[in-house]
């Protein structure tokens, strides 16, 4: 085997993990998932999620990634416990799964930067999105996304993943600050600020039930946890790297964007009148253009900002969708010594084939991401955890051996891992079992209409 790429800088690392977590998640999914929550309530229990949940169990993959130095799957191998193997396995088929679906959004995505620049996007936003969002043309526009994400992966870590992220990611943020100002200037925003910033905990204690569940799983589908995504990213770690540091750093830079993402779509709906309605995978792609499509300037404007602002959520979208193809081509390259080219290639042709349900019909989409957030993801950051909490144990205290002072939080962390993380996440998962399992409404419950 040859010798196994690297990052060729710090920030290199830190900027395609930011990548990977900054994704549709964020741009996408949060300020919907936000509106459908309560707002500021379930914003505060998303960051809460983020600090106590989310950056313990992000510094798990790491120390897991990069005591390894391979693949999610052949990770726990090379740690000595072969029989865990099945943890890393998951979350790269957590990986997988997820992209099948989140490529045909990424489809549509840039069918609505080509719709904003000529307006048809903005003219008749539900039969725009009626016509995008399923049939053949979907099916083209998810084979096109894929193919940009097979062609970065194919170039390698340095020459694709980490050139494309140093561009992506800071471009998604001047993006976002400057489409965040902008709707700052909207008669009516205030309105938007206030439901996105001010708490009403009544509404948080009334629909507890639905909102927890919801942040936790916001705050791990944002992170890229689960997914083997930032165990495989921390395998191309040199020693000296400060995991507690670059954990930190991402996971504010995560919450950061996911901030501005709901400072730019909440002003914009409440300022047009146009309610954010209760999310799903339509929502942007409806609500956003009738938002749009009421801006003043004889529809130059709406144009405008549309094209800024899907360019934005397909920068992101692209920039996550590598990371998740990347899961699964590094083990096939680590484990079998193959081509990495020819690897994301065929892995590619899988995800198309596996994704084109979802693209001819929405249910399918549905029923993926359902799976996906409610099981998938939670099942695969409960058996991490116990894996470093319980089993690697006090071993995973050395990888926290670089940095200042952070080495005397090591210990801290662990017992935090053991506990505090290891019971929320248990009680995420059976809330979400219960959900996906016994909860007819939910609509995981039984198998979607075109299914039967």
């Amino acid at each position: 085997m040859g010798e196994r790429e690297t990052w060729t800088t710090r920030i290199g690392f830190v900027l395609a993990a930011i990548g990977s977590a900054v994704g549709l998640g964020n741009v996408w999914r949060f300020p919907f998932q936000t509106s459908a929550n309560g707002g500021a309530a379930f914003l505060i229990v998303y960051l809460f999620a983020v600090l106590v949940i989310g950056l313990p169990a992000l510094l798990a993959e790491f120390v897991v990634g990069r005591r390894a130095n391979t693949s999610a799957i052949g990770a726990f191998r090379a740690l000595g416990r072969p029989a865990w193997w099945v943890v890393g396995a998951t979350g790269v088929f957590a990986a997988f799964w997820t992209l099948s679906y989140y490529s045909v959004i990424g489809g549509w995505v840039a069918r609505y930067v080509a719709g904003s620049a000529t307006g048809t996007a903005l003219a008749a936003p539900e039969a725009y999105f009626g016509a995008v969002s399923a049939g053949l043309p979907a099916v083209g526009a998810h084979a096109v996304f894929v193919l940009i994400t097979v062609g970065i992966v194919a170039l390698g870590i340095e020459d694709g993943i980490e050139l494309a992220t140093t561009v992506m990611v800071p471009s998604i943020v001047a993006l976002l600050i400057g489409l965040a100002a902008f709707a700052a200037t909207l008669p009516g925003a205030s309105e938007g600020y206030a439901f996105f910033l001010t708490p009403d905990f009544g509404t948080l204690a009334a629909n507890a039930v639905t909102v927890l569940p919801d942040a936790f799983g916001q705050a791990l589908f944002s992170l890229s946890l689960g997914f083997g995504v930032m165990i495989t990213y921390a395998s191309y770690l040199g020693a000296d790297d400060s995991l507690p540091v670059d954990g930190l750093t991402i996971a504010v830079a995560n919450t950061f964007v996911g901030v501005l993402a709901g400072l730019v779509v909440l002003p914009l709906l409440f300022a047009q009148g146009v309610p954010a309605g209760e999310g799903g995978p339509g929502a942007v792609f409806v609500a956003i253009p009738t938002a749009l499509a009421a801006l003043p300037g004889g529809g130059l404007l709406g144009r405008i900002v549309g094209i800024v602002f899907f360019g934005v959520v397909f920068i992101a979208a692209l920039s996550s969708a590598i990371s998740l193809l990347e899961a699964a081509v590094a083990y096939l390259v680590d484990s079998y010594d193959l081509e990495r080219a020819p690897t994301a290639v065929g892995l590619g042709a899988v995800v198309f084939a596996l994704g084109v349900p979802s693209a001819l019909d929405t249910a399918w989409l549905d029923w993926f991401d359902g799976i996906a957030v409610t099981l998938l993801l939670p099942v695969a950051v409960l058996s991490l955890v116990t894996f470093v909490g319980w089993v690697l144990g006090r071993d995973a205290i050395a990888e926290f051996r670089t940095g200042s002072g952070v080495a005397a939080l090591a210990p801290a962390w662990l017992w935090v891992l053991r506990t505090v993380v290891l019971l929320v996440v248990v009680v995420v998962v059976a809330l979400n079992l219960h959900d996906l399992f016994l909860t007819p409404e939910t609509g995981y419950y039984v198998v979607p209409e075109p299914l039967r």
